[in-house]
């Protein structure tokens, strides 16, 4: 490892104190890994079942597990690709339980790349209410994306924006909000050793501002009695307490409920700060619906498509964007004045005469949704060939044919005289 620098060690003596040497101790450690089970598709006991890895329970995460990856690699399977489970940091796992998040929830993830956080709301929502996942760098949107997509998002937009443009937008308007705030990153310098490099005390007060600017946006944008949970990845009191408490003090009606540490020294984990604040004050909604057309006559090919080859009916309003057809949430907020990548489901494409079924609709699907499903066992080479893009020999001519891994969709097939052809993105195919 890198040396830490001096001005960080200097702080954490006048912090810690007596735990110092604990503290300094914990960097001789591995880091921590884990992953999180996305309940939307399966159950942690499901996967437990399985036998895969060597998982043991993180305690402030239900659906957290720490793995070794010394011994195992989750992100080389087949589960990780269907959006079973996504794989985070432990301590990044204690964030969202502090919304306690309600079904029917509007909930905000004001600075969501890569998707730790999004998708970890996304089973907490269960396919009800409706999350908006912004993110400000166009260079992390890509992985923000993928990583909703293969969790099977429906209710959801992302959005390319900063605080400010949201808060315009959304004033008082959402239920739950999470600001896991751009930091100077203290708490990955046992993981990364470029974060130890970058880092300064000039990036400790350029982030301390930037925080400021966006708690106080995302503030804004909480309804009555919302809730807003404030966290970041240091140790420096000038991100953490520093900015919570000067927030505190210029909004009366703003209720700190806790605040929480994360030490490595102390749990299994990397650093992490959080917060939970209350908003006990009525806020006007500006946020206005858009109105969408009653399509018919458009629809008619998915219509067709859907009642060969599923078992559900999409009921949600729908959209049409040049030849993509979209799910549209039930509750849809107008942002016409924002940066929109997503929003909603996307379906698939209007060709003509036909639909062609997307990727995101098969991750959405449960396999009691399609008609004809081709389920491969986890140690079933077949899966693997299917994730590289190879043809599968079914000996059967069902059309088009959800395929998955132990019961979780992986994508599209389209079987004809015996031979399913592969429809899984060609951006998405494995090289292992």
């Amino acid at each position: 490892m890198n040396t830490l620098p001096q001005k960080f060690l200097d702080d954490m003596k006048e912090i810690l104190k007596d735990e110092y040497e604990d503290f300094i101790n914990s960097y001789k450690k591995s880091k921590t890994t884990g992953l999180r089970v996305n309940t939307l598709k399966m159950s942690k006991e499901e996967l437990l079942k399985l036998d895969l890895f060597k998982l043991k329970q993180i305690p402030w995460a239900n659906e957290g597990f720490y793995y070794d990856e010394t011994i195992d690699r989750p992100g080389k399977n087949a589960l990780h690709e269907a959006g079973a489970y996504y794989l985070q940091e432990p301590s990044a796992m204690s964030v969202v339980p502090k919304l306690e998040i309600n079904e029917g929830d509007k909930v905000l993830d004001m600075c969501a790349a890569p998707g730790g956080k999004s998708t970890y709301i996304l089973s907490k929502l269960n396919d009800t209410g409706l999350l908006v996942s912004n993110e400000i760098n166009p260079t992390r949107i890509r992985a923000l994306g993928e990583n909703l997509e293969r969790f099977g998002a429906k209710n959801c937009i992302i959005t390319n924006t900063d605080s400010n443009n949201l808060r315009k937008v959304f004033t008082g308007y959402f239920d739950k909000i999470v600001i896991d705030a751009p930091c100077s990153g203290q708490g990955m310098f046992r993981k990364d050793e470029i974060a130890i490099k970058d880092w300064s005390y000039a990036k400790v007060l350029e982030c301390q501002s930037i925080q400021r600017e966006i708690i106080r946006d995302g503030y804004d944008m909480l309804a009555n009695g919302g809730v807003l949970v404030y966290s970041t990845c240091t140790f420096a009191t000038e991100e953490n307490e520093t900015v919570i408490n000067e927030f505190i003090e210029e909004y009366p009606n703003a209720k700190l409920i806790e605040t929480e540490r994360l030490w490595p020294h102390k749990v299994e984990g990397e650093g992490h700060f959080v917060a939970k604040i209350q908003k006990l004050e009525d806020e006007d909604c500006s946020t206005k619906q858009i109105k969408i057309k009653k399509l018919d006559k458009e629809i008619k090919d998915y219509k067709d498509f859907e009642n060969k080859f599923l078992n559900v009916s999409m009921e949600n309003k729908f959209d049409i964007r040049g030849e993509n057809l979209y799910l549209i949430p039930q509750e849809s907020p107008d942002t016409k004045k924002l940066k929109v990548l997503r929003y909603g489901l996307h379906l698939g494409t209007l060709k003509k005469n036909r639909f062609e079924p997307s990727h995101a609709l098969a991750h959405y699907l449960n396999t009691d949704d399609a008609k004809y499903v081709e389920n491969l066992k986890i140690d079933n080479n077949q899966v693997l060939e299917y994730l590289r893009g190879n043809i599968i020999n079914t000996g059967k001519s069902r059309g088009w044919v959800l395929v998955s891994v132990e019961g979780v969709p992986l994508g599209w097939g389209k079987e004809s005289n015996g031979v399913l052809k592969n429809h899984y993105p060609k951006g998405l195919r494995i090289t292992y």
